[in-house]
């Protein structure tokens, strides 16, 4: 337990190094575009409309309460297996699909802009962990001559296993209508650079379900008695008479949801630094963007675990089942989540059209409930690289 904490600590650490990264490309970026950021050659007019497709490769930072089941009267999973947790973890990475239409009214400073980022990715696991015994040999002797007779000769009855099957899915949904200003600061508010704040409003939507199927029998082994037959030559040997064994069983079926809207407020800023805008230039784009999100977070989770015991070796048909389901009732409940991001990157412009990529990332603080029993907040986070092409309409 303490390594996956700390495992999840190093990540958000190593997170909020990257936001810092980002920032500080932001001071980089605004100090050399004050020297270097020059008017266009003559060129003052502006696409009053640009419309923005892209993606993003986003890395997941979505945490849940791991399922521990506990089965009564019955040993675990077996300790020389890989635990069930280390399986059970969310998806990794999502492919998003972004899209943006932005209006900038001529002869005006003001952007008026609309956008939407959606993202879905599923994970499915299917975990055998087996040991394979050795057949048992029977050797006795008849008339005299020793025999040997292999009992399951080919594939034993039983194994000690552990089995895993988890099934994870999530959606992400965020969208943006924002009323923004060309500050001009610097020599950002002339030429083909920008620096504008913005505010808006975003709403966020965010789901995921889990199903996760654990079964073990953590200590099999056979039993044997000791036979006596002259007749046939066979003295105090061991016949194979029965096995006990444990069965566990145990299954966790999750959903989870935020829905959730509030103001928002961002800065992006733009800062050539190289070619111009008719014949083709290099810019320096960042941004920053906070919001605080008002809105329902809901978890559903049922989950349940059976033992089932064989104590007698003389009976195969007697054996003892323990067993529970749990049903903890829907949570639902209204929530505020901060939210913050940024990014930086790079862009090619010529004339009308943009292409750009970088690095984004986007942080709700506690917007989800990963617990099992109770409730437990949860961070949701998207961060990795992204591209976009634009096209500007006059």
């Amino acid at each position: 337990m303490s390594e996956h904490l700390n495992t999840r600590e190093a990540g958000k650490n190593f997170r909020l190094q990257l936001l810092a990264t980002a920032s500080a490309m932001a001071l980089i970026g605004f100090s050399i575009g004050t020297s270097d950021a020059r008017a266009a050659d003559g060129d003052n007019d502006h696409p009053a409309v640009w419309i923005a497709l892209g993606g993003q490769l986003s890395q997941l930072d979505e945490g849940q309460e791991t399922f521990v089941p506990i089965f009564p009267k019955s040993p675990q999973r077996p300790s020389i297996f890989s635990p069930s947790q280390g399986f059970e973890r969310p998806p990794l990475y999502s492919l998003d699909e972004t899209g943006m239409v932005s209006f900038e009214p001529d002869g005006s400073d003001w952007v008026f802009s609309a956008s939407v980022r959606y993202g879905h990715s599923v994970s499915k696991k299917d975990i055998n962990q087996q040991t394979n015994p050795e057949p048992t040999h029977f050797h006795y002797s008849s008339g005299g001559v020793p025999k040997t007779v292999t009992l399951y000769s080919g594939r034993p009855d039983a194994a000690r296993f552990a089995d895993t099957s988890v099934q994870n899915g999530e959606h992400h949904l965020t969208l943006d209508f924002q009323a923004g200003k060309d500050v001009g600061l610097g020599m950002f508010g002339g030429g083909s650079g920008s620096s504008v704040f913005s505010l808006g409003v975003r709403f966020a939507q965010f789901s995921d379900t889990s199903n996760i199927a654990l079964k073990s029998d953590p200590d099999w082994r056979r039993f044997y008695k000791y036979v006596n037959y002259p007749s046939a030559g066979i003295h105090n040997e061991k016949l194979v008479n029965g096995q006990l064994y444990h069965s566990n069983a145990a299954s966790l079926h999750a959903a989870r949801s935020f829905h959730g809207v509030g103001p928002s407020l961002s800065w992006n800023a733009s800062a050539p630094f190289a070619g111009s805008s008719k014949s083709g230039e290099l810019l320096f784009d960042w941004g920053v963007n906070a919001a605080v999100l008002f809105g329902r977070q809901k978890a559903h989770v049922h989950h349940q675990a059976t033992a089932q015991y064989r104590p007698n070796v003389k009976y195969a048909h007697r054996y003892v089942v323990s067993h529970y389901s749990a049903d903890p009732p829907a949570r639902s409940r209204f929530v505020t989540v901060p939210n913050v991001g940024g990014f930086a990157g790079l862009t090619f412009r010529v004339e009308n059209f943009k292409v750009s990529a970088g690095y984004r990332a986007d942080f709700f603080f506690g917007a989800m409930d990963g617990g099992v029993d109770t409730v437990k907040n949860e961070n949701q986070g998207f961060y990795g690289p992204f591209a976009s092409l634009s096209v500007g309409f006059l």
